[in-house]
């Protein structure tokens, strides 16, 4: 088990700590702004990537209908956990919204699927598309639903999921598999190209917001900020994989799906949770020290699940 555990260090972890570690430093000694890198990697290389695993990913009918039900009963399960923890401790309703996203959204994209694709090779990283696609459309109409219930609208909802070039990818590549069509070699190898400097770029990025810009100084803890931070941090570290253990044993899904779908579902909190709690004033204070305590303690507890689930 402890030779498993350090194996997983090294295979898995330390590929993906060096871009982090990289994306640190230039944040720390050349104040990176990754702004610019984000929106490429939003609008050129997330696409690349979906597309050309949808293409070609090894995936059953089974398989999507298996996820499409953990999907949506593990967000039901976690979005009730955080509901009523939220009474039992008597949080505010920013805090309330602010642990509804903490709890229900991970960051399976960006630190995910590189994980994934390392952890448990293509065939894993075929097995997470589905659920990634099914995530991206879930933040960004659930999770607007979940940070401004009275701002929410079925309209911006609609409209923010077409937003999204990832979407568009995955309808062109789910088309030209139903219809048995493929690409000319050269399209297919340069869009493979891009795809995979996916996850070396938005490894950086994810650890360049790891870091606090210099001078910034931290803000003094709120009324209730600090039970919902701690609330939110056991939520996302143990009842979150223990809710999703379960599920995925009630819906009786096996092998690679069900240790890719654990590992998703374990994630640190989303980046994107922090983005809409700014927007809607869902205690971005709390959720922005959560994303950071749960993608550090991630480094320890996901090898040991790793470990376990294969």
């Amino acid at each position: 088990m402890f030779n498993s555990f350090l194996l997983t260090l090294y295979h898995v972890f330390l590929p993906i700590s060096l871009p982090v570690i990289g994306g640190i430093l230039l944040k720390r000694f050349k104040n990176w702004d990754t702004r610019p890198l984000s929106t490429f990697s939003l609008y050129i290389l997330s696409p690349a990537l979906i597309f050309d695993t949808l293409l070609h990913a090894d995936i059953t009918w089974t398989d999507v209908t298996g996820t499409f039900w953990f999907s949506i009963i593990n967000l039901i399960a976690l979005w009730a956990l955080a509901e009523l923890l939220s009474r039992v401790f008597h949080l505010g309703a920013s805090e309330k919204a602010g642990l509804t996203l903490v709890s229900t959204f991970t960051n399976c994209v960006n630190y995910g699927l590189p994980l994934v694709l390392l952890a448990f090779g293509q065939l894993g990283l075929d097995k997470a598309s589905v659920y990634v696609i099914g995530q991206m459309i879930i933040v960004n109409t659930v999770g607007i639903f979940f940070a401004a219930r009275s701002e929410f609208t079925v309209k911006n909802a609609i409209l923010s999921v077409f937003r999204m070039p990832s979407i568009y990818a995955a309808a062109i590549a789910i088309i030209l598999r139903a219809s048995n069509l493929s690409l000319p070699v050269a399209l297919d190898g340069g869009i493979t190209m891009l795809a995979a400097g996916y996850s070396p770029v938005v490894l950086a990025i994810l650890g360049a917001q790891m870091l606090r810009p210099r001078g910034g100084s931290v803000e003094p803890w709120k009324p209730n900020v600090r039970k919902a931070f701690w609330t939110g941090l056991v939520v996302r570290l143990a009842a979150a994989p223990i809710l999703s253990y379960l599920i995925l044993t009630a819906l009786q899904i096996e092998g690679t799906l069900f240790s890719v779908l654990l590992i998703l579902a374990s994630m640190p909190t989303a980046v994107n949770a922090v983005i809409l709690a700014e927007q809607f004033n869902a205690s971005p204070q709390f959720v922005s020290r959560c994303i950071l305590w749960t993608t550090a303690a991630s480094m320890v507890i996901l090898p040991i699940m790793i470990v376990m689930s294969s």
